[in-house]
């Protein structure tokens, strides 16, 4: 096995709460530093999932479980949205 196989191994959620929080935050006032934590947050409350590729994942699951993960991921950026805002608020 050589490094650049170890390379492709990543977690599937990573890029979906990236892109997630790329797509509905960046302009919510929150700073990069903010959005950044905002991801590690929410990544902390979605266990897992380890891939090698997306195009497996993807192959491999049906409709409404395509459906879920979307919805899993959405509701694990909203919530660190509002715990990154409460945290400001709170400092203001």
């Amino acid at each position: 096995m050589s490094m650049s196989d170890l390379e492709t191994v990543h977690n599937y959620y990573e890029r979906k709460v990236f892109q997630e929080v790329h797509e509905n935050y960046t302009h919510s006032g929150l700073t990069s530093n903010q959005l950044a934590d905002m991801a590690c947050i929410a990544l902390n409350r979605i266990p897992p999932k380890y891939i090698r590729y997306d195009i497996d994942m993807s192959f491999y699951m049906s409709g409404s479980e395509y459906l879920e993960h979307e919805a899993k991921v959405k509701k694990a950026v909203k919530k660190a949205y509002r715990k990154i805002k409460n945290i400001d608020d709170d400092e203001a």
